[in-house]
């Protein structure tokens, strides 16, 4: 089994790792909020400030294009992908969710790239609120321990 000799604690060691981040400006009050729950984790981790990378996007639908460029540079040890999308009167709501949450999947699959994905996808603001924070700190774990995964794999 691929990490049997590794701990869960040498999986969420940022030390050696870079990190690229890309978060979505529109609903820019959750996305911010979980962009320093994600980079504080981060930091946490071990991960150095100087390898992280944050570039910031319009909205979710253009996160994947960023990711797909970052991850392209092979740079990075693993990315997040930071949004938030709210439900509306619409159905634009479920195309950004659907197209977005596709995109970064495709990259990831498509680049062998480890990607977090924290583009909430809720039915109003207030669960966007209560989810920032953890969800931030949850896509940097994420993104750390699958860069070891796939290391170890590799």
């Amino acid at each position: 089994m691929f990490g049997a000799d590794k701990g869960t604690s040498d999986f969420l060691d940022g030390r050696k790792l870079v990190i690229g981040i890309v978060q979505a400006r529109f609903n820019e009050g959750i996305t911010n909020a979980l962009y320093q729950a994600c980079r504080a984790e981060l930091l946490a981790l071990g991960v150095q400030d100087k390898h992280i990378t944050h570039v910031t996007v319009p909205g979710a639908l253009e996160v994947p294009v960023a990711l797909q460029a970052m991850a392209e540079r092979d740079d990075f040890d693993a990315l997040i992908a930071l949004g938030c999308i709210i439900r509306g009167e619409t159905y634009h709501f479920e195309l950004v969710a659907n197209e977005s949450g596709a995109g970064v999947t495709r990259v990831s699959l498509d680049t062998h790239t480890p990607i977090a994905n924290a583009i909430l996808t809720t039915e109003n603001l207030e669960q966007a609120v209560a989810r920032q924070e953890e969800k931030g700190r949850d896509a940097a774990r994420v993104a750390v321990e699958m860069a070891h995964v796939l290391d170890n794999i590799n």
